[in-house]
């Protein structure tokens, strides 16, 4: 099955229009999985990191380009053990991403998915947000309410990749 849709409608120059279905179905499956966990409200950057990174993870490991054929369950390991603490997840990123734009230049033909993905992993790795300091030394100065203790900025991809891996296992 392929991952894009023309649907008969032709783009201008005779282009046919073609619809990130990939891309499109990663996401809403990223967007279950942190609705179904309940961790953030969906409105927060936080929220919007978790998507992103597992989003990624998703259209990533589709590897044979069977994506809108999976089942969700079928492949929870996988992404958990692509998203787990110890695992180098952003080099694997970048090494699927620049296998991905080969694969698309190789094609010569349009790569929504790929716009969309690549979007995605700019903000990831651009975008900076303020969280809890994790190395911060328990009980280094005064007692600390769960607003008040060490902030740190840190890139949005190592806060959304903690909160996906845990949305995976919450489901």
């Amino acid at each position: 099955m392929l991952h894009e849709s023309t649907d008969g409608t032709q783009g201008p120059g005779g282009d046919e229009l073609t619809v990130p279905m990939a891309w499109l179905y990663a996401e809403y499956i990223a967007d279950e999985l942190l609705r179904t966990g309940d961790l953030m409200p969906p409105t927060s950057f936080e929220y919007r990191a978790g998507r992103d990174a597992l989003a990624l993870t998703i259209f990533l490991s589709d590897t044979r380009g069977e994506l809108s054929c999976i089942r969700v369950v079928s492949q929870l390991e996988t992404w958990l053990s692509l998203t787990a603490h110890d695992e180098p997840w952003q080099e694997w990123v970048r090494e699927r991403m620049d296998g991905v734009t080969a694969d698309a230049l190789a094609a010569r033909g349009p790569a929504p998915d790929l716009v969309l993905a690549e979007a995605a992993w700019r903000w990831l790795e651009e975008t900076e947000l303020l969280a809890p300091d994790l190395d911060a030394v328990p009980g280094g100065g005064s007692a600390f309410g769960e607003d008040d203790g060490p902030k740190v900025w840190t890139p949005a991809w190592r806060l959304g990749l903690p909160l996906g891996h845990l949305a995976i296992q919450l489901f």
